[in-house]
């Protein structure tokens, strides 16, 4: 089957796309969007986080189909051109990047968070971040980022 989507604002086409196959897979492999992480395949760890019509979604648990003609928006997606978004950019400040394979969803829940709470409290901060796990963190370089990218209006 053919998927059409907008990815990052562009209308993009995808050509024999299995029935059971992936949003996160059509991204990655069909794509050429390697920014959203392929770990648990089962929705549990936040690591293919992608924006579906604005609306957080872990894209291993959604199949290709169900994104016909819809707007998706990757970690890729944030930035603009070679500049980071503000959420991007705290990650890298506060030493929050280790590994990479939570990065991505964990950027975009901030982004999330931030477009809906401009200065989130710590409790906010981490029930927004809950559905993420990390493996190489103690999550506190992690929090620092997404308060300073709200110090910084990030959102």
């Amino acid at each position: 089957m053919r998927v059409n989507v907008t990815v990052n604002g562009e209308a993009r086409q995808a050509d024999d796309v299995w029935e059971g196959e992936s949003l996160l897979y059509v991204l990655r492999e069909r794509l050429g969007l390697p920014g959203s992480k392929n770990a648990c395949e089962q929705g549990e760890c936040g690591s293919c986080t992608v924006y579906l019509d604005e609306a957080p979604v872990c894209s291993c648990l959604v199949a290709a189909g169900q994104a016909e003609g819809r707007a998706v928006r990757t970690v890729e997606g944030l930035a603009e051109g070679d500049r980071l978004h503000p959420v991007q950019q705290s990650f890298l400040d506060a030493g929050a990047v280790q590994c990479g394979f939570c990065t991505p969803g964990l950027v975009v829940a901030a982004h999330d968070l931030l477009a809906r709470v401009a200065a989130p409290s710590d409790e906010e901060i981490r029930e927004a971040l809950a559905g993420n796990l990390c493996r190489c963190t103690g999550y506190e370089k992690i929090l620092d980022a997404v308060r300073s990218a709200a110090g910084g209006g990030a959102a």
